[in-house]
């Protein structure tokens, strides 16, 4: 495999990460973070400081609409819920 082709296929893999992460609203970051150690928020920061190292300038707000589709405050408001105890 290419070096091209690694590229393009994890690119692919991280579309494919997003755009199920961005259909399942109803997976909370703060069960994605108890199971897994990350959430939407923790990728939307990795691609910021991914960007910052290749001198891309993009704010944490662009990077979140990124990952959420959409800007993160109406994200909240309309899938975001109280977290529970459990």
């Amino acid at each position: 495999m290419s070096t091209d082709q690694k590229t393009e296929l994890e690119a692919a893999a991280f579309r494919r990460l997003v755009a199920h992460l961005q259909e399942r609203t109803d997976v909370q970051n703060i069960d994605l973070m108890n199971l897994s150690g990350f959430c939407r928020n923790c990728l939307s920061r990795w691609y910021g400081e991914e960007a910052s190292e290749m001198g891309v300038d993009i704010s944490k707000d662009a990077a979140r609409e990124i990952v959420y589709g959409m800007p993160y405050a109406d994200w909240k408001a309309k899938y975001q819920t109280e977290a529970t105890d459990a």
